[in-house]
């Protein structure tokens, strides 16, 4: 058996799934020589800088940490150059120049939440759900010229239940990842990786960045379109629809819903309404909603909502 390497890593991430991935490495005695991250950005009324949810983690093991704007500069790549390592592994950040990924010695890797080809960008958790898959998984490749189309190293497969939303299959995918990356590590540190071109005429659909546009509902789509669509961008960014109601116009965003499939004869967008329960009809039955919030407040399931609000008899979607 061939010695292992002794790996010099440095780690690229910004959210909290990139934190779980760091703190696993590092549960496992993985030497991580840097931590590279979003530079703090301002928030909130007092425009205060908040820090990346990796700078935070990083900063309680006591990490060298590196905050560049400009991923090219020449001060940034000496900074890196001065680590010495001899891997990078990157989760949830941002698209790496060539002169960055190209420069330790046994490569670049990244940690994509989707089967590669598949879901290539920005938010593959929402869009496997979006689009009704029954499958999804995690994949590590090395990286290259183009966004997540270098060759793959690893991938492990998990189910996506019927009624998960986004955020339970985002916990579930950062945990799967945690073992993949710790999975390729060991790979790469006794020397036996072996890669699998990504397959270029596959069909494959791909992770669009969300916009507005693209998490309005249309309630003129199936009753399953509908609510993959609500639990895929739940809880964040939230799908959303325009209510008429009593003249006034409110864009409301949608968190929890169920399907009842049954025949009606209610015009598809129309609101059926009593104490208890708030429902939308639509073509081949009802969405139930469940968790709503209007704008300017905070989220409520639908009976506190129902209590002191008034969905008027000609209230409808636009």
């Amino acid at each position: 058996m061939s010695k292992k390497r002794d790996l010099r890593i440095v780690f690229m991430g910004t959210p909290e799934f990139a934190v779980t991935i760091l703190d696993t490495l590092l549960e496992n005695d993985i030497n991580v020589v840097g931590v590279i991250t979003a530079p703090d950005k301002p928030a909130g009324r007092g425009r205060k800088l908040n820090k990346s949810a990796v700078k935070e983690y990083a900063e309680t093991k006591g990490l060298n940490i590196l905050q560049p704007t400009n991923l090219k500069s020449e001060d940034f790549l000496e900074e890196l150059k001065s680590l010495n390592a001899n891997l990078q592994i990157v989760v949830a950040f941002r698209m790496l120049p060539k002169a960055v990924w190209q420069m330790p010695e046994f490569g670049t890797f990244n940690l994509h939440a989707s089967l590669l080809p598949n879901y290539r960008g920005a938010a593959p958790i929402n869009w496997a759900i979006i689009n009704g898959e029954t499958k999804t998984g995690v994949s590590t490749f090395f990286i290259d010229e183009k966004i997540d189309t270098g060759e793959m190293i690893l991938q492990e497969t998990i189910n996506i239940d019927p009624n998960e939303n986004a955020g339970s299959l985002h916990d579930k995918l950062m945990h799967l990842g945690s073992d993949l990356v710790l999975k390729t590590v060991n790979h790469i540190a006794i020397g036996d990786v072996k890669t699998t071109p990504q397959p270029e005429d596959a069909i494959s659909r791909t992770a669009y960045k969300l916009n507005k546009d693209n998490c309005k509902i249309d309630w003129t789509e199936s009753i399953d379109t509908i609510h993959n669509k609500i639990r895929g961008l739940s809880p964040y960014p939230a799908a959303w629809f325009q209510l008429l109601n009593d003249e006034e116009t409110l864009d409301i965003k949608i968190y929890t819903v169920e399907k009842e499939i049954i025949e009606h004869d209610y015009k598809v967008g129309s609101i059926i309404s009593s104490k208890k329960e708030l429902k939308v009809a639509v073509k081949e039955g009802f969405i139930n909603v469940l968790d709503i919030k209007l704008p300017g407040k905070r989220t409520l399931d639908i009976k506190s909502l129902l209590n002191g609000y008034t969905f008027k008899t000609d209230a409808k979607m636009l």
